[in-house]
């Protein structure tokens, strides 16, 4: 009984962060402790990762695999959005239409979490807001949370096909609502940066099972075995993930999609683990995406520093979704030249899939 009043108050105090680093770890291990062992495995990574990470575009109502701006009906990454969503819902069992049930896991979950949170300091709040304002009552001061131009705007849409005028309470309630789904988008960001490299870190943790294999999520570089302290003053470098094993250090960078400055970082972090690097032994850099943009590809197989290959390994959540999202090449230029490139990188084996790299990370000596 005592360790289940202690647990029911560990995951309160993670809920008060929903979108934090301690209960997203939370909810990643309550989403395995529902599977099955013998799914999780190197050949059912991807799906994992886009069952607790993908999610549905609410503006194509599609999977999400590029930029939004980009991938509305009419553009060329709309076809592209149609093809990847009929891929990964036949990946998934599933139909089209049903997909959105399937993925998103983490979000919705976190999202869950935020939602009783609010409701738990809802009374609280309110009885002392009450009593802040029994000072003022009869002046007409605006209620907390009152947005009028909203207000207007659903009236004006809805007006007519309300049977009563609600009450002023219900109002702020529905501004409330909206306000908190609109801003809860900017809370995926958290769930696509820091909680990629999370769920990535159990993925390899669980897939593995190796008494050997550390894993270490942004650890400080010179936390990690083999690599000195960054100069007094410099700002410490923090790993996104790194995998620990007897002969062999693999430090992983971790984007689920990739933006110019963030290519630029990719060099200078690497200058930084050399320049760290105290044991004299090699050590392999990693990059692992969900990126789908061609070019971004392309520059990451392609990125040098010297003469040699920056990334050991690329590695994409999916290659058989790029290939599919991609589709025929033959007819279209230009664009279609750089997939051409990364479907041979694939083919080539220098783009590889999460699975490929799982397997070869877990049979490694």
């Amino acid at each position: 009984m005592m360790a289940e009043e202690n647990q029911q108050t560990e995951n309160n105090g993670a809920v008060k962060s929903a979108f934090g680093a301690k209960n997203r770890l939370r909810l990643i291990d309550a989403y395995f402790s529902e599977q099955n062992a013998a799914d999780i495995t190197p050949a059912k990574a991807w799906a994992h990762v886009y069952r607790l990470l993908l999610w549905v575009d609410q503006t194509t109502g599609l999977g999400h695999c590029y930029e939004s701006d980009k991938s509305q009906p009419g553009k060329r990454w709309y076809a592209r959005s149609l093809a990847f969503h009929e891929w990964v819902s036949d990946a998934l069992e599933t139909s089209p239409n049903e997909l959105a049930k399937h993925i998103d896991w983490l979000f919705l979950r976190a999202a869950e979490d935020l939602a009783a949170d609010v409701i738990r300091k809802a009374a609280r709040i309110t009885a002392r807001a009450q009593a802040q304002r029994k000072p003022y009552e009869g002046r007409g001061f605006p209620r907390p949370g009152e947005d009028p131009e909203l207000v207007a705007i659903v009236k004006e849409m809805l007006g007519n096909h309300l049977n009563t005028e609600p009450s002023p309470e219900v109002w702020g309630l529905l501004v409330q609502r909206i306000r908190q789904y609109l801003t809860l988008d900017n809370k995926r960001k958290n769930l696509v940066g820091e909680g990629f490299e999370d769920v990535l870190s159990e993925v390899i943790r669980r897939t593995c099972r190796r008494d050997d294999l550390q894993i270490h999520t942004r650890r400080a570089l010179h936390e990690l075995p083999g690599f000195n302290r960054a100069r007094t003053g410099d700002k410490p470098n923090k790993v996104d993930v790194a995998a620990i094993r007897p002969g062999m250090r693999t430090l992983v960078t971790a984007k689920w999609s990739v933006r110019a400055d963030r290519e630029k970082q990719f060099t200078t972090d690497f200058a930084d683990y050399i320049a760290a690097e105290s044991d004299r032994k090699p050590f392999e850099y990693v990059f692992v995406t969900n990126e789908f943009d061609p070019a971004r590809l392309m520059r990451a197989c392609e990125q040098l520093s010297g003469n040699a290959l920056m990334f050991n390994h690329v590695v994409h959540i999916s290659t058989d979704a790029i290939k599919a999202t991609y589709g025929q090449l033959n007819a279209e230029r230009g664009e279609a030249d750089s997939m051409q490139h990364v479907i041979k990188y694939i083919d080539d084996g220098r783009l590889i899939s999460l699975e490929r790299w799982l397997s070869e990370l877990c049979a490694a000596t």
